[in-house]
């Protein structure tokens, strides 16, 4: 079961993460108008490292949002703004009919 649509208002879009090259980081090619609802509420998350960091705003979109949107990845927000990606959590419940959705923690 996927998360209703009316309850992704907002729209954003995705530089998936490629990796590092000799000049910095590397991005795939952008992935617009992804349906998403972001909550702009600070608070605390753990990165990939395990390490505690600031998480200025979080984005809960379709499930598919986990394979296309790596950690370090980066998100343009409704506002304009371009934040990395610190977190990926997947959610599902299979075979318990509780939507699927995917939650990404941004700074």
């Amino acid at each position: 079961m996927r998360l209703p649509r009316w309850l992704l208002p907002h729209r954003i879009s995705v530089e998936p993460y490629a990796g590092d090259s000799a000049y910095g980081p590397t991005y795939g090619p952008p992935i617009e108008d992804v349906r998403a609802l972001v909550d702009l509420r600070i608070r605390v998350v753990r990165n990939r490292e395990g390490r505690e960091v600031t998480s200025t705003a979080t984005v809960y979109a379709e499930p598919e949002l986990a394979a296309q949107c790596p950690p370090e990845s980066l998100i343009t927000l409704p506002d304009g703004r371009i934040t990395h990606v610190i977190a990926v959590a997947p959610h599902t419940a299979p075979g318990m009919g509780l939507p699927e959705s995917t939650e990404v923690a941004c700074e």
